[in-house]
């Protein structure tokens, strides 16, 4: 959500406008637009500005994917610009709302964190771990950093170890462990002239690189491209030779789902669903300068869609819709089989 390339190599005021602009091309994806140019503007240090596009943003509150997300943004950027009061009274909200989403979790927290609140940095990684983790048999992608940063602040608090610290440790894959990434005693190693302490610092820097790395390696899901059953029909009579690609709209529905149980086997991790439709299909294919009947021309649409942030994460959150539309809990739709298992 925030881009991290040093201010020296990017012009950040001038990336924003370009988003904005291009955030008026597509109304349709605004909501991850104007976030990313947000966080341009703070970046280049006109938080004021970013203020103003989360307002504008939060003014249209029905419109938005995720007001949540969108509120604590505006609450981590407050309080960077020392409007602590009115930063404190939205993360109170965030919290009071409590968000399915981990993404807005982690922000008000690590906000809190970052301002030495370390207790409730803590209540609030915990709350959102038992809101979104609670008879969970596997955490989705998207909710370990909740995980790391709850492991990260206790780490500092001094609290012992419980279930969720150790299921942290479980998920981390780098070679450094988290109690090692995390000791609060470990900056003091920055000020030694022993060489052998330096090294290792070096070795626990390296591993916390290579774990953003990873996390930036994943800029959007990889996505399945969902038509809803009024649009398949209409892409089909205009462009019939892709009935070879979706003969029926049952078919279509369990291709996809058994698309990402095969992916999620192989360990691809951060699967998403995203939605098509015609007119937007069109217009992507004449900017690729290319026919909607051309089949390869789909993956390369639903890339495009996710990178715009409109994929919905797969599975859905436990007690949430399923990802087709049908009205009903995924579990107890296309999620029976992976409900039935557990």
């Amino acid at each position: 959500m925030r881009p991290d390339t040093p201010a020296e190599n990017v012009d950040h005021t001038a990336e924003a406008a370009r988003l904005e602009r291009t955030a008026g091309l597509y109304p349709e994806d605004a909501e991850a637009l104007l976030l990313r140019a947000a966080a341009h503007l703070e970046l280049a240090g006109d938080r004021p500005a970013a203020t103003t596009l989360y307002d504008r943003l939060l003014s249209a509150p029905g419109t938005l994917e995720n007001p949540a997300l969108v509120r604590a943004l505006k609450a981590s950027n407050l309080w960077e610009y020392d409007h602590e009061a009115e930063a404190r009274a939205i993360i109170d909200g965030v919290r009071a709302a409590a968000p399915r989403d981990p993404a807005p979790w982690v922000i008000v927290a690590e906000s809190l964190e970052a301002h030495d609140e370390l207790e409730a940095a803590q209540e609030t990684f915990t709350e959102g771990a038992r809101l979104l983790l609670t008879d969970v048999a596997e955490p989705p992608y998207a909710t370990h950093p909740l995980l790391f940063g709850r492991h990260r602040v206790r780490r500092m608090l001094g609290l012992p170890h419980d279930d969720w610290d150790t299921l942290a440790d479980t998920l981390h894959s780098m070679p450094v462990s988290l109690d090692e990434l995390h000791d609060p005693k470990r900056v003091w190693s920055l000020g030694s002239s022993n060489p052998a302490e330096l090294e290792a610092e070096i070795s626990r820097l390296r591993a916390e690189l290579g774990a953003y790395r990873e996390a930036l390696s994943r800029p959007f899901p990889v996505a399945m491209l969902h038509w809803p059953a009024a649009e398949l029909t209409e892409l089909l009579q205009a462009y019939p030779t892709l009935t070879a690609e979706y003969p029926s709209y049952e078919t279509h529905l369990a291709a996809i789902e058994s698309a990402l149980r095969e992916l999620a086997a192989s360990g691809t991790r951060n699967l998403g669903v995203v939605q098509g439709t015609v007119p937007s299909y069109e217009a992507f294919a004449a900017s690729e300068s290319t026919s909607p009947s051309d089949a390869s021309l789909l993956p390369q649409y639903a890339t495009t869609l996710a990178a715009r942030g409109r994929a919905v994460a797969w599975p859905p959150e436990r007690g949430a819709g399923c990802w087709c539309g049908s009205g009903l809990v995924y579990g107890e739709c296309h999620g029976v089989k992976t409900a039935s298992a557990r």
